[in-house]
């Protein structure tokens, strides 16, 4: 099919006057073909045409194939009920000003089952109509500016719909399809006007008739195939050696700033598209803020540091924490409290298993830190209520294309083979707790990845140390360095 592919493209070539490539030429092997995107159609994402350092043949985006992408439609497919209908509609464009965007990330279920990594499209499907698409039609002004865009043909030949067509043709044919069908499913976060104002809808909406997609696509995604396990793997690989170089980084540069500016640099160094979400960079009290993110703090000597990050690789995301004192020596106070917090953090990872819920897990994280905490004299009784102003969050959740992925999907669900969740246990004392003081203003957490498995579960970020004998030998590696660069 990408040969055919090629062929299509090659034959669209101007000749300039010269004989037209031969199609022929597609027998030799890849590496003899010079790729350039001068000389193949631009559909607005790499495709093994143009970017075969990227994509394999047959991928639609790099690691996922064309034959996975049906196969994900053909289950939705076989679910929807009798003449019913999915409207999967992509991520919108957010604007920054009237002319600057935002950095675009597609809908997490509109690429699940598109492959289509660009903004302005409709994916439609059913059982009369099969797999269609609507999808944008390029402005040469839109071009000149912004670049080549996915239109019908690329519908057609990459992402390989049934059906496409320009958005213009939208009202004169979905309205009939919405109005033939008796149940209507869609992505809500993502709905677009262009087909929520139609009467079709609103009447179909009124009925009580229109659904969340997520019901569907939460559930699909909430066990990876072999390939998103290896997507996985890669992304959280490259999340633990940044974070590794930002923990060797961090004695020498020790501002908040500079080291999210420096775990970010070396995600994309590793081929990252993107960070996950902004990365959490706490120093000293800010630690106990859990979704800090102002970043601009100096971290003082003897404090802590926690780092919450996460990178994106081709859809798929990771999410670790770690939290070390860049000084290189844990107080006595912050290493008890460190010690509990990881042993919480090893006994949790050993329940992964299938057969267990995270809610399960989580309940067993919390008698684990109510006992440590009391004894350390933190907390003065057992109670819900005193745990939960130390720690609020769960002690984990589903981790995949989203970083709190398939949402829809209960944390009281027992897990299965194929699901990846995160155990990240900690405890967050802001400056105003009533606790012994010399605890006050420590944020502590230590988050893993865990591949639930046939027999157990694989810890995808087990390469970060996290192991207090571990920290300070990569604090006199970072020493040891560093006099040797200055001498």
């Amino acid at each position: 099919m990408q040969r055919a592919l090629a062929a299509r493209l090659l034959r669209k070539l101007p000749t300039n006057g010269r004989a037209a490539p031969l199609v022929a030429s597609l027998d030799h092997p890849v590496g003899s073909i010079p790729y350039s995107t001068d000389r193949f159609l631009d559909v607005g994402q790499p495709s093994f045409i143009s970017h075969p350092q990227l994509l394999n043949e047959g991928e639609v985006t790099p690691g996922i194939t064309e034959s996975e992408y049906a196969s994900r439609r053909k289950r939705l497919l076989e679910a929807l009920p009798d003449n019913g209908i999915a409207i999967i509609a992509s991520a919108p464009v957010k604007m920054m000003t009237d002319v600057v965007p935002y950095p675009f990330r597609q809908d997490a279920d509109y690429l699940y089952l598109t492959g289509c990594l660009q903004p302005g499209g409709i994916a439609i499907l059913s059982k009369d109509s099969g797999f269609c698409m609507f999808m944008p039609e390029p402005d040469p002004h839109d071009v000149v500016w912004q670049g080549e865009i996915a239109g019908v043909e690329a519908a057609l030949d990459i992402f390989k719909a049934d059906r496409a067509f320009p958005m213009h043709k939208m009202n004169e044919i979905l309205w009939g399809m919405i109005g033939r069908a008796s149940r209507l499913f869609h992505n809500v976060k993502t709905a677009l006007p262009a087909y929520t104002e139609m009467e079709a809808f609103r009447i179909a909406m009124q009925n009580g008739n229109v659904k969340d997609l997520s019901c569907y696509t939460h559930e699909f995604r909430w066990i990876k195939s072999p390939s998103e396990i290896k997507l996985m793997r890669q992304s959280a690989a490259i999340a633990c050696q940044s974070l590794l170089q930002t923990m060797l980084f961090s004695r020498t540069f020790p501002e908040e700033s500079k080291l999210s500016a420096k775990v970010e640099y070396e995600c994309k160094m590793r081929g990252s598209q993107r960070m996950a979400f902004n990365p959490v960079v706490g120093g000293g009290k800010n630690g106990s803020v859990i979704h800090y993110s102002r970043n601009d703090q100096n971290i003082r000597e003897g404090d802590l540091v926690l780092m919450d990050v996460g990178c994106e690789f081709h859809g798929y995301l990771s999410d670790l924490t770690r939290t070390w004192p860049p000084c290189g020596t844990f107080s006595s106070v912050q290493e008890a409290l460190y010690d509990l917090i990881l042993e919480t953090n090893k006994e949790c990872v050993k329940l992964c298993r299938p057969g267990v819920s995270i809610q399960q897990i989580h309940n067993s994280s919390v008698r684990m830190l109510c006992k440590g905490l009391k004894e350390l004299g933190i907390l003065k009784d057992d109670t819900g209520h005193s745990y939960h102003q130390l720690n609020p969050t769960s002690i984990g959740h589903y981790l995949g294309m989203d970083v709190h992925d398939c949402s829809i999907v209960s944390n009281s669900r027992p897990l299965q083979p194929g699901v990846v969740i995160t155990i990240e246990p900690g405890v967050y004392i802001p400056l105003s707790a009533d606790v012994p003081e010399r605890y006050r203003g420590i944020g502590i957490r230590i988050e893993d990845e865990v591949l639930i498995t046939d027999t157990g579960y694989e810890v995808l970020t087990g390469s970060m140390p996290k192991e207090i004998s571990h920290l300070k030998s990569l604090h006199s590696y970072a020493k040891d360095d560093l006099r040797a660069a200055s001498s």
